[in-house]
């Protein structure tokens, strides 16, 4: 054998030992994963290039070679994917076909706005943003909706990809209130003075403000159940400060309270026209199954829960007791 020849046979063999490793070993002998960015279009070459520049890949070349003897060179997914460099090849190459990308949370708080919801989507990373968001009347035409953005979606963590848009999480979080309003409308009890899904979210908004201790949801709808079956106002200080709006200081003042806004429920009979916040699915499920009680009034105690009372005599009783008594 010449030496040219022996050179050969040495050199394949060396190389044959390192695609071994290639295929078996992890894929980088860096410490921490890294987020790349695959944009659309880009090619299983440049793919490999890109990893190679991250170090994520010792051989670029043998990367393509591997994904085209699989057929899978076409097959890589666009976006941002976070590459650990304790994989072995198959799990990188299934994490580029399979698209497995890196993902950001957007949560939506039960209570809040959609003025609220609005601003902490607009200050979401990786999001493409298409909103107008100083229009809410194109957002609610965008979306399809026949009443205003209020209260129209669910209040829960949403993941998202960097290719997504700001409109596709308010249409999923919308998606998921229709989907869990009527399946509590489906499973409502009998004879609530409650004619619409819709009307069952308003009062719900409400029921959600008024407390945040959730045992105590059923017993506040009940509650505002009674007061609809017989007439009464719902006398809502929260239906009061989402009237007042931006006015709002802190404090409900006795003006307030006179003051007729469509939203002042001591002022105006019924329900408002919209809900006045996101209603979290326990709300919504608390105001199609309500406590069955005889209370039409409830008070603050100061610790987050409520006093409820039968009568007026009942009630001033109890106000004298936990509001009038810190003053």
């Amino acid at each position: 054998m010449t030496v040219a020849a022996c050179v050969l046979v040495t050199w394949l063999s060396v190389e044959g030992w390192a695609f071994k490793q290639f295929l078996t070993q992890p894929i980088s002998s860096q410490t921490d994963a890294q987020v790349v960015s695959i944009p659309k279009g880009t090619t299983s070459r440049k793919v490999a290039h890109l990893l190679y520049e991250a170090k994520m890949v010792r051989h670029p070349e043998w990367l393509v070679w591997v994904l085209k003897w699989r057929g899978q060179a076409e097959q890589v997914k666009a976006g941002e994917i976070e590459i650990h460099p304790n994989w072995t090849l198959d799990e990188l190459i299934d994490a580029l076909v399979q698209g497995k990308t890196v993902t950001y949370p957007v949560t939506f708080i039960a209570g809040e706005t959609i003025q609220q919801g609005l601003e902490t989507l607009r200050n979401s990373p990786k999001l493409e943003k298409v909103l107008d968001y100083q229009d809410t009347a194109t957002i609610q035409a965008q979306l399809g909706l026949k009443q205003p953005l209020e209260g129209q979606f669910l209040p829960e963590t949403y993941f998202y990809s960097a290719d997504e848009t700001d409109l596709s999480i308010l249409q999923r979080s919308h998606a998921s209130l229709q989907k869990t309003l009527q399946q509590a409308w489906a499973n409502r009890a009998d004879n609530l003075p409650i004619k619409t899904p819709y009307e069952a979210l308003i009062l719900a908004s409400i029921v959600e403000k008024e407390t945040g201790y959730a045992p105590e949801r059923p017993m506040i709808a009940g509650v505002f159940v009674n007061r609809l079956r017989k007439g009464m106002r719902l006398q809502s200080d929260p239906t009061v400060i989402y009237g007042i709006g931006d006015k709002y200081d802190g404090n409900i003042r006795k003006k307030d309270l006179q003051t007729k806004t469509a939203y002042n429920t001591y002022r105006i009979n019924g329900l408002p026209p919209t809900p006045i916040a996101l209603a979290s699915a326990d709300a919504i499920r608390a105001v199609l199954n309500p406590e069955t009680t005889k209370a039409l009034y409830f008070v603050s105690k100061g610790n987050g829960q409520h006093v409820f009372s039968n009568t007026l005599k009942e009630h001033n009783r109890a106000v004298r007791k936990y509001i009038l008594s810190r003053q």
